[in-house]
This record gives structure tokens, sequence and C-alpha cells, in this order.
């Protein structure tokens, strides 16, 4: 009974791949404030170039530079694990995978971004990093990265995730970071919220506000913002997660999984996941793909696919999403990495194109299944991740009836140690579920009526 499928690190991926060479439908351009397509070095305010031409880039295969994998050889490749004991709890026929990301330093999936994130950074001269986290992971990510390679690093974490967890506040500061709650004083975006709304829960769209602002009226020149979701580059850098999958189920002549599952908040460990699986689905291969999402911030079951701003403050690019509306403010759930009114434009796509399932899920449903989890296999899920744990689960119970064997790989983005409030709170009662009203967006959905309107491009084929 093999539990755990490794590689070498002589076998770890030299390459990411880039999901946006295969759609079969083109992504449609980011847009300005003009409705034109905007041009690369329009962002060169926000990103380095070299990070801007992976943004942009339409080339399948992108070289990992050495230094980058360097570092992430620290904790990869992350091991890929078969959930015995949560297959025998639920008495199901289906073999239960997943792709163990807790492993890094910061206990997720999103230094795989962050690394090379910083590392571009550092070699196109820039000083100071400024950023957005919701729950955290993302924050402690960047901060993990920029000291090891001597960046500042100033972090915007929203509010409600500030005072819930502050022991990644502190796993910042640690890493040598500035963290603040947003909004805060310290920027016009902040302020303006503050003035129309003391006593806001905050949003990552008001964070990334910030974060933006800050970079861009640093008057040395010398600062870049880093985002930890969204957008291509950032898809592209998770990707060596499910490049790593594919060899371990080789190793152990699974020829590929039935179903595929991540969460997805901005889409980054969903496409790290999914997208060396979605280029099989392209070209044949019969994969059910499932972004999962939760109930009360329901971005791509409910949200229509539209051009809209990342940011609460509109000073972000107009990108073809799935969205809720930049203005909307998520209700304070404990899964702050979820808690975003936009998705991946490069996901929205291939939801659009029909190669991936979005589902929502309440939050009570999902922290019965973390608890599962972490009685069966032992690891305290984060409350993202209990979202992709609960769609196995829901799946495993469908193969049983069925009575069909099948494969369920998920994604297993991150620990939970830094979220035990959150596991308080529903072991105590307090928690509930809340399916957002459609009273809650409608006004957000209706500020983008006067924005231009993406084609809602597909094959037909899915």
């Amino acid at each position: 009974m093999q539990i755990k499928v490794y590689l070498t690190e002589d076998e770890m991926p030299r390459q990411w791949y880039n999901l946006a060479a295969d759609l079969p439908s083109p992504m449609q351009p980011p847009l300005g404030p003009d409705g034109k397509p905007i041009s690369p070095d329009m962002l060169a305010p926000v990103f380095p170039m070299n990070i801007i031409e992976q943004e942009v880039s339409q080339e399948r295969w992108i070289d990992i530079p050495e230094p980058v994998l360097e570092i992430l050889a620290r904790w990869r490749p992350s091991p890929l694990h078969r959930a015995y004991s949560l297959e025998k709890a639920l008495d199901t026929p289906a073999e239960i995978y997943y792709k163990n990301e807790s492993l890094s330093p910061p206990g997720s999936h999103k230094p795989n971004t962050a690394v090379p994130q910083a590392y571009y950074n550092k070699v196109f001269g820039i000083k100071r990093i400024t950023t957005e986290t919701g729950a955290g992971q993302w924050g402690s990510a960047l901060a993990f990265a920029c000291a090891l390679f001597g960046l500042e690093c100033k972090v915007y974490m929203v509010r409600i995730s500030f005072d819930q967890k502050p022991f990644r506040k502190i796993m910042m500061q640690t890493w040598g970071a500035n963290c603040v709650a947003s909004p805060s004083t310290e920027t016009k975006a902040g302020r303006d919220v503050l003035a129309k709304h003391p006593d806001t829960p905050g949003s990552l769209g008001i964070a990334i506000s910030e974060a933006v602002e800050a970079a861009v009226t640093d008057s040395t020149g010398k600062s870049r913002y880093a985002l930890g979701s969204v957008l291509n580059h950032v898809m592209l850098h998770q990707t060596i997660i499910g490049l790593e999958t594919k060899k371990q189920f080789a190793k152990i002549g699974v020829k590929k999984p039935d179903i595929v599952i991540a969460c997805a908040g901005g889409g980054s460990n969903f496409a790290g996941l999914s997208f060396p699986f979605l280029t099989d689905k392209i070209a044949g291969a019969n994969i059910e793909v499932v972004a999962v999402e939760p109930s009360s911030c329901p971005t791509m079951t409910r949200g229509p696919f539209v051009y809209d701003h990342g940011d609460t403050a509109k000073m972000t690019p107009l990108l073809p999403m799935h969205s809720l509306g930049h203005d909307f403010v998520p209700p304070p759930i404990h899964a702050g990495g979820l808690r975003y009114h936009g998705m991946a434009p490069l996901v929205s796509q291939a939801i659009v194109e029909g190669l991936v399932k979005p589902r929502a899920i309440g939050q009570l449903e999902c922290y019965a299944a973390a608890v599962l989890f972490a009685r069966t296999e032992g690891i305290i899920p984060a409350p993202e991740t209990s979202h992709a744990i609960a769609a196995a689960v829901q799946e495993a119970k469908k193969a049983k009836e069925e009575g069909k064997k099948k494969v369920i790989l998920f994604n297993f983005s991150g620990h939970g140690l830094m979220d035990l409030a959150g596991y308080d709170n529903y072991l105590q009662g307090k928690l509930r579920d809340y399916p957002l009203p459609d009273s809650e967006f409608g006004p957000s959905l209706r500020e983008l009526d006067k924005l231009p309107k993406p084609k809602a491009v597909k094959t037909g084929k899915w």
C-alpha cells in the first residue's frame, strides 16, 4: 500500500506550462480606461518588465530560472498522497489523491509564485514590493520570498482577516515584512473607503487598490506591486503543481484522474493543479475539472462574465472575468482567501469554454469535510482548502452511489494551523451558512453597465 508518491529533485519540472497557448478560444485583451487594449508598457509602473513579458506571453513552455529552482527545491517536489483513511471512512470505491502543498515554509501553495516574482523584481533592480493579502497565506509567502532575496515587503491585509488571524501577521513580521490592516489611512484609496464605511471588514479589492497605489506613488521608482492570484503569470508559476502530479501518477501507473478538484478564490491553486490536465482534456481526454468556491462569494457560479476592474479604486485594467463587481464586499467568512469579487481571466475563459465546471458549497459542509479529513488523514486543512475536500467527498459519495471506481484528485492547497479560530467557532456551533442574496451584489453589478462587454466566445466542444 503506497501512501505517498515522491519525485526526486532532479525530476522537478524545469519549465512552467502556459494554458494561453492551447485555449480553444483565445483570450480577450485587458482594456484601459478608454476601452482600448492596453500595451505592455502601460503596466510598467506596476510590474517589472520581465514579469509583464510572461503576463502577455503565448509561449506554451517557459523556462524556470535556476535561482528559482534552487529555492523551490527546499520543499519541492511536494508529495502526492493516497487518502486511504478518508476512502475507508466514506466506504467509497473511488481512489482519492491529494497533492500536498502545505509543506512549504509558509504552509501553502503561494510560494510557488512568490519566489519567482521576488526573483524577477530583484534582477530588475526593484528594492520594495507591495501587495495585498486575504487570509494571509499570500502575504506570508511574499514576505518569505522577499526575505530570501533581500527585498522590502509591505502587505495590506484585509481587516477581517487581520483581526481573525493574528498569527499570519506575526509570520509576515518574522520574515521582515510590514503588515497593516486594510483599509488603512496610509493611502487615498483606504481613506476614501473609511470615510464612507468606517466599520467595513475590508475586501481584497480594497487591499489591492492600496497596494497598487503605494507602489506607483513611490517617488524613487524602486517599488513594484505583486499579485498572488488572478493574473496570467501567477497561473503560469503555479503549474509546477500539476506538472509534478502528472509525473507522480505515471510512476504508479495511473493514466489520468477522472475528476480534478481545487478551491478557487482568484484562481491560482486551482490553475496550478488543473491547467496541465486541461491540456489533456482539450486533446480529448475525459476529465472533469471542478473549481469550488464559497456559496457566500459565488463569483463563478452566479457572477456574470464581464469586463471589470480587479480592485475597488479602479486602478487596475479592465479584465475579462467572472465578477460580482469591484465594489462588492464579501461577507466575513473564515475562508479569507476565497473572498474575492473576480476570477482569473484564464480560469474564466476555461469556464466559458466549458472546460471547467464551477461549484459553490456552504461553509458548514466545508468545515464538516475538513474535520473528517483531519480525523482520518491527520492534517488540519486551511478553510480555503476545505472547499476542495468537500467537493472530493461529494464525488466519492457519488461514486459509491453509482458503484463506479473513479480516480479523484484534489489540491491540498494549505494547512489550517493559523486558522484555528474558525475551527473553534465551527466546533462550538457558532458558524452559519450564508447563501448570498442577489440584493447584496446587484448594486455592484449595475456599476458595470457602462463598461465594455466581453464576448462569451467558445467552440461548443465541451
